[in-house]
Protein backbone atom coordinates (compact mmCIF):
# COMPACT_ATOMS: atom_id res chain seq x y z
CA UNK A 1 0.00 0.00 0.00
CA UNK A 2 1.36 3.41 -0.85
CA UNK A 3 0.51 5.99 1.80
CA UNK A 4 0.01 9.71 1.32
CA UNK A 5 2.63 12.08 2.71
CA UNK A 6 1.80 13.12 6.25
CA UNK A 7 3.60 15.07 8.95
CA UNK A 8 3.01 15.77 12.61
CA UNK A 9 3.50 19.12 14.29
CA UNK A 10 5.09 18.07 17.57
CA UNK A 11 4.03 21.24 19.45
CA UNK A 12 0.42 20.80 18.30
CA UNK A 13 0.27 17.13 19.29
CA UNK A 14 1.85 17.67 22.72
CA UNK A 15 -0.20 20.87 23.06
CA UNK A 16 -3.37 18.79 23.23
CA UNK A 17 -2.47 18.18 26.90
CA UNK A 18 0.59 20.27 27.79
CA UNK A 19 2.03 23.69 26.92
CA UNK A 20 3.84 22.37 23.82
CA UNK A 21 6.81 20.06 23.30
CA UNK A 22 9.02 22.08 25.67
CA UNK A 23 6.84 20.85 28.54
CA UNK A 24 8.27 17.37 27.87
CA UNK A 25 11.87 18.55 27.42
CA UNK A 26 14.35 19.42 24.72
CA UNK A 27 13.68 17.56 21.46
CA UNK A 28 16.50 17.07 18.92
CA UNK A 29 15.79 15.40 15.61
CA UNK A 30 18.25 12.56 15.11
CA UNK A 31 19.11 9.79 12.70
CA UNK A 32 18.64 6.14 13.66
CA UNK A 33 22.41 5.59 13.85
CA UNK A 34 22.63 8.25 16.59
CA UNK A 35 20.33 6.26 18.88
CA UNK A 36 21.89 3.64 21.16
CA UNK A 37 20.55 0.10 21.39
CA UNK A 38 18.08 -1.11 22.48
CA UNK A 39 16.20 2.17 21.96
CA UNK A 40 17.10 2.20 18.25
CA UNK A 41 15.48 -1.20 17.69
CA UNK A 42 12.47 -0.19 19.79
CA UNK A 43 11.83 2.97 17.75
CA UNK A 44 13.24 2.60 14.24
CA UNK A 45 10.55 0.47 12.59
CA UNK A 46 7.13 0.59 10.96
CA UNK A 47 5.40 -1.73 13.44
CA UNK A 48 3.09 -1.31 16.40
CA UNK A 49 4.96 -0.22 19.51
CA UNK A 50 2.77 -2.51 21.65
CA UNK A 51 4.04 -5.64 19.89
CA UNK A 52 7.64 -4.38 19.82
CA UNK A 53 7.66 -3.58 23.55
CA UNK A 54 5.96 -6.84 24.54
CA UNK A 55 8.48 -8.87 22.58
CA UNK A 56 11.49 -6.94 23.92
CA UNK A 57 10.34 -7.05 27.57
CA UNK A 58 8.90 -10.60 27.40
CA UNK A 59 5.78 -9.22 29.05
CA UNK A 60 2.41 -7.93 27.95
CA UNK A 61 1.89 -4.21 28.54
CA UNK A 62 -0.99 -2.38 30.15
CA UNK A 63 -2.14 1.12 29.28
CA UNK A 64 -2.56 3.85 31.87
CA UNK A 65 -4.49 6.80 30.46
CA UNK A 66 -3.33 9.98 32.19
CA UNK A 67 -5.69 12.33 30.33
CA UNK A 68 -8.06 12.08 27.41
CA UNK A 69 -10.48 14.27 25.49
CA UNK A 70 -12.90 14.20 22.61
CA UNK A 71 -13.22 17.10 20.17
CA UNK A 72 -15.68 16.37 17.38
CA UNK A 73 -14.52 13.23 15.58
CA UNK A 74 -11.05 13.43 17.16
CA UNK A 75 -10.13 11.55 20.33
CA UNK A 76 -6.79 12.17 22.05
CA UNK A 77 -5.07 10.69 25.05
CA UNK A 78 -1.86 10.96 27.03
CA UNK A 79 -0.70 7.52 28.15
CA UNK A 80 1.95 5.41 29.77
CA UNK A 81 2.54 1.74 29.01
CA UNK A 82 3.58 -0.47 31.92
CA UNK A 83 4.80 -4.04 31.89
CA UNK A 84 2.14 -6.30 33.38
CA UNK A 85 4.87 -8.48 34.92
CA UNK A 86 6.17 -5.83 37.33
CA UNK A 87 4.44 -2.50 36.61
CA UNK A 88 7.59 -0.83 35.24
CA UNK A 89 6.87 2.09 32.91
CA UNK A 90 8.27 1.34 29.43
CA UNK A 91 6.69 4.10 27.32
CA UNK A 92 5.11 7.53 27.49
CA UNK A 93 2.95 8.72 24.63
CA UNK A 94 0.37 11.07 23.19
CA UNK A 95 -2.01 9.89 20.50
CA UNK A 96 -4.63 11.67 18.40
CA UNK A 97 -7.17 9.51 16.58
CA UNK A 98 -9.59 10.45 13.82
CA UNK A 99 -12.61 8.35 14.73
CA UNK A 100 -14.06 8.86 11.22
CA UNK A 101 -11.68 6.07 10.12
CA UNK A 102 -12.46 3.56 12.89
CA UNK A 103 -15.54 1.39 13.48
CA UNK A 104 -17.71 2.10 16.51
CA UNK A 105 -16.65 -1.18 18.19
CA UNK A 106 -12.99 -0.10 17.91
CA UNK A 107 -13.80 3.41 19.18
CA UNK A 108 -15.69 1.97 22.14
CA UNK A 109 -12.80 -0.25 23.17
CA UNK A 110 -10.32 2.62 22.83
CA UNK A 111 -12.29 4.96 25.11
CA UNK A 112 -12.74 2.07 27.57
CA UNK A 113 -8.97 2.39 28.41
CA UNK A 114 -8.66 -1.37 28.96
CA UNK A 115 -5.99 -2.18 26.33
CA UNK A 116 -3.14 -0.48 24.50
CA UNK A 117 -4.15 0.98 21.13
CA UNK A 118 -1.97 -1.38 19.09
CA UNK A 119 -3.54 -4.43 20.73
CA UNK A 120 -7.06 -3.12 19.99
CA UNK A 121 -6.28 -2.51 16.32
CA UNK A 122 -4.72 -5.96 15.99
CA UNK A 123 -7.59 -7.69 17.85
CA UNK A 124 -10.15 -6.00 15.58
CA UNK A 125 -8.16 -6.83 12.45
CA UNK A 126 -8.15 -3.19 11.35
CA UNK A 127 -6.28 -2.85 8.04
CA UNK A 128 -3.39 -0.64 9.12
CA UNK A 129 0.07 0.58 8.20
CA UNK A 130 2.41 2.24 10.71
CA UNK A 131 4.66 4.89 9.16
CA UNK A 132 7.64 6.18 11.13
CA UNK A 133 8.05 9.93 10.58
CA UNK A 134 10.81 11.27 12.88
CA UNK A 135 13.21 10.10 15.58
CA UNK A 136 14.21 12.28 18.54
CA UNK A 137 16.75 12.50 21.33
CA UNK A 138 15.01 14.07 24.32
CA UNK A 139 16.46 15.81 27.36
CA UNK A 140 13.47 15.17 29.64
CA UNK A 141 11.71 17.86 31.61
CA UNK A 142 10.88 17.09 35.24
CA UNK A 143 7.35 16.25 34.03
CA UNK A 144 8.53 13.66 31.49
CA UNK A 145 11.09 12.23 33.93
CA UNK A 146 8.22 11.74 36.39
CA UNK A 147 6.02 10.09 33.77
CA UNK A 148 8.81 7.67 32.81
CA UNK A 149 10.09 7.14 36.38
CA UNK A 150 13.61 8.09 35.24
CA UNK A 151 16.33 10.53 36.27
CA UNK A 152 15.93 14.06 34.92
CA UNK A 153 19.40 13.98 33.33
CA UNK A 154 18.85 10.60 31.60
CA UNK A 155 18.47 11.20 27.83
CA UNK A 156 15.41 9.53 26.34
CA UNK A 157 14.49 8.67 22.76
CA UNK A 158 11.21 8.85 20.93
CA UNK A 159 9.46 8.96 17.60
CA UNK A 160 6.50 10.37 15.79
CA UNK A 161 4.49 8.08 13.57
CA UNK A 162 1.20 7.90 11.72
CA UNK A 163 -1.03 4.85 11.54
CA UNK A 164 -3.01 4.60 8.35
CA UNK A 165 -6.27 2.70 8.78
CA UNK A 166 -7.90 1.56 5.56
CA UNK A 167 -5.38 3.78 3.73
CA UNK A 168 -6.37 6.96 5.61
CA UNK A 169 -4.11 8.78 8.13
CA UNK A 170 -6.21 7.94 11.18
CA UNK A 171 -3.78 8.09 14.11
CA UNK A 172 -0.92 10.44 15.02
CA UNK A 173 1.55 9.29 17.65
CA UNK A 174 4.34 10.53 19.86
CA UNK A 175 6.04 7.54 21.52
CA UNK A 176 8.92 7.87 23.98
CA UNK A 177 10.52 4.68 25.24
CA UNK A 178 12.12 4.56 28.68
CA UNK A 179 15.86 4.24 28.57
Amino acid sequence: MESKAHSIELDKLVGLFLAGADALGGFQLCAAQQIPEPQKSLLNHDSHMTVTLEKFHSSSVNVVVEQDKREGHFYSREIRLKKSSDGEVVQYGIVRLNFNHLDESVQSEIVDHSKPLGRILIDHNVLRQVKLLSLYEIAPSPYLAGQLDCAANDLQYGRTAVIYCNEEPAIELLEIVKR
